[in-house]
Order: structure tokens, then sequence, then C-alpha cells
């Protein structure tokens, strides 16, 4: 089996996720391809730990990310910091010859994801995408097939939504997220959007224009020293669009949501699509459950499908039983390890976000800090 030897920068929350993930990888029968963690960078002592405690073959640990670029045994790299960090160590990664994933936004701004893109086009052998897992639930990649074969029909309206509490509570410290400098102006958009862009933007459905309402709902928090500190990001945002279905020729409108302050829901993406000839609903939030409605005129009816472990990659995993986030980062890991190696993504749903789809993304919420800003619709481009 071919080996594809990772580094991690930023080794943190989703860093252990991908971790993890390599431990699982026996779980994926059919790959002829698999990732070996041989380096880790991170600036927190403690975080390393979590590694050296759980990954002994790893040989490289480091705070210095040139000292992990550096390394002849690094094919590959994840790097998971925040927002202000992206231009820069995105493209040494891509300058030193090293495959990239990277997180969203893939910039802090559009003038940094320009810089990211002309350095991985000028580095045509270097491959590089975006982090994108909640897509590759069972039922997602079920209305992907559906997408795929035009099913619905003309499309009618597109609704995908992120929603979070995680900031409802006024007493939660301030975090880098909170922090413009560091998170940068899209707030809420550049930490979640691309979730709510991966299947839109793959399914050919390109916001021609945009009216948002960006909302900063906690307006100051705990500094965690004692004091108070200003929140100067977005925390919630809705992007009401235009987009032009490709095959029908006609526009419809495509919202899209993405609340870090949404009053009981824990972390829940979902997506509704409604067509003349058929509609589908699917929520994290029940994610067993993909509901269909097929129309040939006559009665209506949603019909209720439990998912299992029908998934783009197969898995050791029994059909019956359930599918969860953890699973969805193997999946997206697979999609990614395999474009690499084959060149091509399994299917058309079943494909980690490319440069130029981050290119979308930061045209729409450029596009949609000018909207709110103006308090008018502004063309997308």
């Amino acid at each position: 089996m071919k080996k594809v030897r990772f580094g991690i920068i930023g080794a943190g929350l989703m860093g252990r996720e991908f971790a993890s993930a390599i431990a699982r990888w026996a779980h994926l029968p059919e790959m002829l391809v698999r990732p070996e963690l041989t380096a880790v960078c991170d600036k927190n002592p403690a975080v390393l730990a979590w590694y050296r405690q759980n990954f002994p073959a790893i040989r490289c640990f480091t705070a210095d990310y040139r000292e992990l670029l550096a390394e002849a045994s690094v094919e590959a790299v994840y790097c998971a910091v925040p927002h202000n960090l992206h231009a820069e160590l995105y493209t040494a990664i891509i300058q030193a010859g090293k495959h990239l994933m990277g997180e969203k936004p893939f910039g802090i701004d559009q003038r940094a994801n320009r810089t990211i893109l002309e350095c991985a086009n000028a580095h045509g052998n270097v491959f590089v995408r975006c982090s994108s897992e909640l897509p590759f639930y069972p039922a997602a990649q079920r209305i992907g097939d559906l997408i795929e074969k035009n099913a619905f029909g003309q499309i009618i309206e597109v609704n995908n939504f992120f929603l979070h509490s995680s900031d409802l509570d006024p007493a939660k410290a301030l975090n880098w997220k909170r922090q413009i400098e560091i998170n940068g102006e899209y707030g809420c958009l550049g930490d979640l959007g691309m979730h709510v862009c991966h299947v839109p933007f793959r399914a050919g459905w390109i916001p021609k224009n945009v009216r948002a309402i960006l909302s900063d709902i906690v307006k100051e928090r705990p500094d965690g020293r004692g004091g108070r500190a200003p929140c100067r990001t977005w925390d919630n945002a809705t992007l009401l669009c235009e987009a032009l279905d490709p095959v029908a020729g006609a526009l419809f409108p495509l919202t899209l949501k993405t609340h870090r302050i949404a009053p009981g829901e824990k972390n829940t993406w979902g997506i509704e699509i409604l067509g003349a000839k058929a509609s589908a609903r699917f929520s994290t939030k029940n994610p067993k459950l993909l509901q269909v409605l097929e129309y040939h005129g006559g009665e209506q009816a949603w019909q209720h499908l439990d998912m299992g472990q029908e998934t783009a990659f197969k898995t050791i995993t029994g059909g019956i039983f359930e599918f969860g986030f953890s699973d969805s980062i193997l999946q997206m890991w697979a999609a990614f390890l395999y474009e690499l190696t084959e060149g091509r993504p399994l299917k058309k749903f079943a494909g980690c976000v490319t440069p130029q789809e981050t290119a979308l993304s930061h045209a729409l919420f450029t596009a949609a800090l000018r909207s709110q800003a103006e308090r008018q619709t502004i063309v997308v481009g």
C-alpha cells in the first residue's frame, strides 16, 4: 500500500481529529493509499504531549513550522492555524513542495486568498485542497447523487445552514475568532461559511448577487484577565442570493446561514433543495434521516429514509450503524488521499473543496460585507 507521510501545523482540535483518523485508517478496506504521521508543529507544549503519548512513530516535534517544512520525510501538510496566518504558512508549505490540506477560509481576506492561489498556480505539481467534512455524511452524499442525476428538475429554492450556540453565553471568554485582527472582517462567514458553500458551489449554483444581514449580538466579552474586551467580528450571517440553475438556465433563491449564536443548536449543518420534480432535506441534528419528496402530479408526500453507513468510501462498519462526525472526517481524508493519488475525485460530491471554490467564497463574503455596510443587494464578482 502506498504511504503519504504527513506533518501537522497547528495541532490542536482539528489536528487531533486528523491524527485520530489516521489511527482508524483500517476502517477503509478498499483504500490503496494511507497517511502516515511523521511530524507535528505547535507552539503549545501540552498539545505536543498528546501526540507524544499516542503516536510514538512521530519523529519530529517542533514549535517552528520552518523546521517541519525542512523535513525531507514530510510529503504533505495539514495546516490548521488562525486565519491571519493562512497566507504566510500556506504559501510556505506550497513553496516547500508539500501537498496541502488547509483550513477555511483559505486566507483572512480576498487579497490573502489571491496570494495563496497565485502560489498554488505557480506550483502545479503540489496538490492543494481546503477542509470541509460535513458534506460527506451519507444523506448529503445521496443528495449529491440526486443533483448529478438532475433528479430535482428545475431548482426552485436552496437553503444551506450551519448553526452553533457556542457563543450564546455572554460570559464566555473572548477567543481569537472574536478578534478582527486574527479572524478577519468576515467573522462567522470566515469560520463557518465554506461549510454552506461546498455543496452549492460543487453543484454549479454560484451566487450572482447577495443581500446580507450580518449581526453583532454580543458586543464585548471577558478578556480572561479580569477585564472586558470588545467583540469586533460578526456573530451571525444570513445571505440571500440569486443563483443560476445551470440545467434549467433560470435564477433561483439560495439562502446561506452561518450562525454562532443559534439558540437550541449545538453544531447543526443542513441543506434543503426544492425542485419541480423532487425535493430533499437533511440536517445533522438527525444524522440518520433523509427526507425526499418526488412529485409526479397529484398528492405530495415526504418519504423518511433511514441512512446508515452508505459512505462514498467503503468502511468495515456495518451498513445498519449510525454515522457521526469522526466518520465524516475519515471520509474527507479518504477523499483527499484518493484524489491526490488518482488525479480525480471518486465522484463529483466526494471531493474536497478546491482552491477555485475558496476564491468563489471570498468573492461572496467580500460582497456580503459591502451589502451589510450599504444595506443593499450587491453583485458578486
